[in-house]
């Protein structure tokens, strides 16, 4: 992929990243039910912030998926963008989900390697995204617990198995969900536009 089109698709995972971070992920009822119940959603309890990392790397290769995810970074650390989820600047390193924002740009990077080793076909797209996704988690809970041990213990405010639970275990289910919809998404944009 040429470099015009690598920042181009920068931009756009920055962009994506940035509304994903505070946009809801829902699921509706199935289709079949929509006449007698209507359409229903439900809540899946993360945003779709994942799925923006993961569907940069997907439609613009490991470089545009690193280089979105370090602006975005670069980005919610100056206090004059507050794009986290909870603000931004400096003081959010001291943020327990702040490794998982780390983790954002090799997550990234791995997927976008991945998605471009092989032609794309929904299995190689599903194997790229849930590495990528597992890589964050990684990175995550790293940051954990290296902040569980240098952080003095009164100011702690979940316990390191609190936060595992909070940050790892209970999102992952949803976004597991989100990494199908990316995998689809990613597979019909590829094809649509020819690579």
């Amino acid at each position: 992929m040429s470099a015009p089109h690598e920042l181009l698709w920068a931009l756009i995972g920055l962009l994506l990243t940035i509304g994903g971070t505070f946009l809801e992920a829902h699921v509706t009822n199935l289709p079949w039910n929509w006449s007698q119940q209507g359409i229903q959603t439900q809540s899946l309890g993360v945003s779709y912030q994942i799925g923006a990392v993961l569907l940069v790397g997907c439609m613009g290769g490991k470089n545009a998926g690193a280089l979105s995810q370090i602006a975005y970074l670069v980005l919610g650390l100056t206090p004059w963008f507050p794009v986290f989820y909870q603000g931004g600047g400096l003081a959010y390193l001291k943020e327990p989900s702040f490794g998982y924002l780390l983790g954002f740009v090799p997550g990234a990077w791995l997927c976008g390697f991945l998605a471009f080793k092989v032609p794309p076909r929904l299995e190689s797209l599903a194997v790229s995204c849930i590495s990528g996704l597992l890589i964050v988690h990684m990175c995550g809970l790293t940051y954990l617990i290296a902040t569980q041990f240098f952080t003095p213990s009164a100011t702690k405010s979940l316990s390191l198995l609190q936060a595992v639970e909070t940050y790892s275990f209970y999102p992952l289910p949803g976004q597991l969900v989100v990494v199908c919809a990316v995998t689809v998404l990613a597979l019909a944009l590829r094809q649509l536009m020819f690579y």
